[in-house]
């Protein structure tokens, strides 16, 4: 694998390139995601980015498929990954078309994870470290369902969620890469060089958004990546991989349900409460938002690679107090600002 980096470089620059293109020829087609009172943008901006990124990914790895089959991997589960991510952002961006109910975007993620799952890709019990009184198959779907809908909820403010998918992307195909994990490698390279040609466009101002069809592909491929990843062999739990590194995404999401399930909302109900928003509105600067995020997925992987086997789970915690911080920093902002009712 180290022999082929000039190639895979230079595949990764390709794809960016492509991403990038497509970008731009987004923002040509103009279809308008229009300010409302639970978003952050106050002007109308063209949406469906994403579409960029799905591009470069799968052109990329069609190449990568016809140059070098065995070094992807063999077995039902690789096409059923790259199937069900297509799939996810297909539905995605035809909700970005139509704007369909919370409820078909829902169906479109089960049957992908039911599609994974079915292949055989399932979460390594001894990869997570957890007891098994939780069928692998169960704690797979909720898992990839989790993380498919927390990116979604996160990408609210500018580079939020690619930025943190870019980093992720980075720490898991350099580990991948160093493991023998040629398609976690591989799908990691493309997705970021994905990212990569998308987030000029994006951060700090935005002159597109990713929209759905580019979170969800990012949160389900993030999170097939994460089952993956707990699969590497040796390399210790190493499911905890993508839990810590995307960190600060599933404290938000996680901290935000709960918050609302105990002041009694409905939590599947459109909102503005998540901590991200909370701290735009009480007059955190949006920059700031998402530098903060990136340095949370950052902290995450760094926590994974420098702790001893022995204390990953000590690492775990450790990631939680910053995340604790935030939330108290945020409460205290929007007490503040007078922000009464968070949603």
């Amino acid at each position: 694998m180290v022999a082929a980096i000039p190639l895979h470089l230079g595949l990764a620059i390709l794809a960016a390139l492509i991403s990038a293109s497509i970008v731009r020829a987004m923002i040509a087609v103009q279809v308008m995601d229009r300010p409302d009172p639970r978003k952050a943008h106050d002007r109308p901006v063209p949406k469906g980015g994403g579409v960029g990124i799905v591009l470069a990914f799968l052109l990329g790895m069609a190449f990568l498929y016809w140059s070098d089959p065995l070094a992807m991997g063999t077995g039902a589960s690789i096409p059923a990954m790259i199937g069900a991510s297509v799939f996810i952002a297909v539905v995605a961006f035809l909700d970005d078309l139509n704007d369909w109910p919370f409820l078909v975007k829902f169906a479109a993620q089960v049957i992908g994870a039911v599609v994974v799952v079915a292949s055989g890709l399932m979460v390594a019990g001894d990869g997570w470290g957890m007891p098994g009184f939780i069928p692998g198959w169960l704690l797979t779907v909720l898992w990839i369902l989790f993380v498919t809908n927390a990116m979604n909820f996160i990408d609210g403010v500018n580079g939020l969620a690619s930025g943190v998918t870019l980093i992720a992307g980075v720490f898991v195909g350099g580990i991948a890469a160093a493991h023998g994990g040629g398609f976690a490698y591989a799908a990691c390279l493309l997705l970021a060089a994905g990212l990569a040609g998308f987030l000029p466009f994006n951060f700090p101002r935005a002159r597109i958004f990713m929209g759905d069809v580019g979170s969800q592909f990012c949160g389900f491929l993030l999170a097939v990546l994460g089952v993956v990843a707990s699969r590497l062999p040796g390399l210790p739990l190493p499911g905890l991989l993508m839990p810590l590194l995307l960190s600060g995404v599933l404290f938000d999401v996680a901290f935000t349900l709960l918050r609302r399930a105990w002041s009694r909302e409905a939590v599947t109900q459109p909102h503005r409460g998540h901590l991200y928003q909370v701290a735009h509105r009480a007059g955190v600067s949006p920059v700031v938002v998402t530098l903060l995020h990136w340095g949370f997925a950052a902290f995450g992987g760094l926590l994974f690679l420098t702790a001893p086997v022995s204390l990953l789970w000590l690492a775990c915690l450790l990631a939680v107090p910053p995340q604790l911080v935030w939330a108290w920093y945020v409460t205290r902002r929007a007490r503040t600002a007078g922000i009464g009712r968070w949603g």
